[in-house]
């Protein structure tokens, strides 16, 4: 345990002096510096190309099908190809990254899909294009979970959140940019341009990871008495004071368990994991449905144009960036089950309205998709912040990447469902309708593991260690 410090003596300086140095108090002691605001552009940069590549797809489905020769229910595969890839992904890397480190495996999965993705630009066949697409899925698919793992153990306590949420609003940032592209640029560039630059711009910024340090709660989990911990340390603040022969451990946790991972379905975290595993399903589906069939939805219920989609989709990003950064920022301040309840009751109720206001309606049309975005895009935020904040280091990336990793199974369902619906020409406020069932359902579960954790993040889980 790390000794209380005297009268006017700082807290990482005491821990430094003792046998045993407390890296979870030196990280939350620090002040915001160069170093944690460098980390998070960085980290900030990686998941906007992860959600530039996860939502380009949807908005130019019609325009792909029209360049392979086919119609649009012909991408049916390659939607199916690529939820079956993320959700591979997310199961199969963060548990590497638990294990090997964040740094090279985020390295890994930039290197794999920017070049799976540039291939994808001379696909001639909606089957090879499936296939690109689904592999390539199992990389990109990671870059979120192991990225916010890497952002929360690099960030001090009191600004956790509210930095993942500013790396989530870069997220949905991605989301923002491919609708510019395409509202501008389809045209020019074609479907094959959008596959160009989503597979050359991730290589390029594989060298950005460079200036990124390891997290310390990884190798902390790792080995407490490798003594390169302390040269981090010392390199990252000269004026700390770790001995040779120091341990490092991470505040009050509890011994890691040999179990890694799979420690996850053990008695103190099951219950936790069950529900959050059933919100990421629920929540992560409805974003798959959305993300890829809404705008052939209006395309062919509506003759809504993919431009004027996609231009309505860059005023809607805002409304999901500012439910971000309200979420990330009331989470430090209040219930966060009450919180994200509310985000998804209200988002029901957009949904729903997407089916019956005439896109024509274009004020109110917007209006419903802002509000929309707001809830869906921020009540996601807040399952991510929970689904990283309540695992230890060492199951963190993988407590994110499998509750993702069963969101991609809901991704892969809820798209198949969609493409049904839109075969079957069933109404559209039938199928919006229907689309708004999922957000209840989150709303009841979030309240469920509210209950479970006495209204805080991990609560009596943690408690009852």
């Amino acid at each position: 345990m790390v000794n209380l410090p005297a009268e006017g003596e700082s807290m990482t300086t005491t821990a430094a002096t003792g046998e045993r140095f407390d890296v979870a108090s030196y990280i939350d002691d620090k002040d915001i510096g160069a170093r944690e605001i460098g980390t998070l552009v960085i980290v900030s940069l990686v998941l906007f190309l992860d959600g530039f590549d996860m939502y380009f797809l949807g908005k130019i489905l019609p325009a792909i099908a029209e360049g392979l020769g086919g119609t649009t229910p012909d991408m049916q595969p390659v939607v199916n190809y690529q939820q079956i890839g993320m959700a591979i992904g997310a199961f199969l890397m963060p548990p590497l990254a638990d294990r090997i480190g964040r740094k090279p495996v985020l390295g890994l999965c930039l290197l794999v899909f920017g070049s799976l993705t540039l291939w994808a630009a001379y696909a001639t066949t909606f089957q090879m294009l499936a296939v690109l697409r689904g592999v390539a899925g199992i990389f990109f698919s990671a870059l979120l979970p192991i990225g916010l793992a890497l952002l929360s153990e690099s960030t001090p306590k009191r600004r956790r959140a509210l930095f993942m949420s500013i790396a989530l609003v870069c997220f949905s940032g991605g989301n923002l940019g491919s609708g510019i592209l395409v509202n501008q640029f389809l045209d020019d560039l074609g479907w094959e341009g959008f596959f160009i630059i989503g597979g050359v711009v991730p290589l390029c910024a594989m060298t950005l990871l460079f200036f990124v340090p390891e997290s310390l709660a990884f190798r902390v989990n790792r080995n407490g008495s490798d003594p390169r911990i302390g040269e981090a340390i010392r390199k990252r603040d000269p004026q700390a004071q770790v001995p040779i022969g120091t341990v490092f451990h991470m505040g009050d946790q509890a011994e890691v368990s040999k179990f890694g991972p799979l420690a996850m379905f053990g008695t103190r975290y099951r219950t936790q994991t069950i529900l959050l595993f059933a919100l990421c399903f629920f929540s992560l589906g409805n974003i798959a449905l959305l993300a890829n069939w809404l705008a052939a939805f209006l395309y062919e219920y509506e003759n809504l144009s993919l431009k004027t989609f996609a231009l309505y989709m860059i005023i809607g990003y805002f409304g999901g960036a500012a439910g971000t950064l309200v979420m990330g920022w009331l989470m430090d301040r209040m219930n966060p089950y009450w919180l994200i309840a509310g985000y998804f009751v209200l988002d029901a109720a957009a949904v729903m309205s997407l089916g019956f206001i005439p896109p024509q309606l274009a004020v109110a049309f917007v209006t419903a998709l802002v509000v929309w975005n707001f809830c869906q895009v921020g009540g996601q935020t807040g399952i991510n912040n929970l689904a990283t904040l309540s695992y230890p280091p060492e199951m963190r990336s993988s407590g994110i990447g499998w509750a993702g990793g069963f969101g991609r199974l809901g991704g892969i369902l809820f798209p198949a469902l969609g493409g049904l619906a839109l075969a079957a020409t069933l109404p559209l406020e039938l199928i919006l309708g229907i689309a708004a069932i999922p957000a209840l359902l989150i709303a009841a579960l979030v309240f469920a593991l509210g209950w479970v954790n006495g209204g805080v993040i991990g609560g009596r889980q943690r408690a009852a260690a």
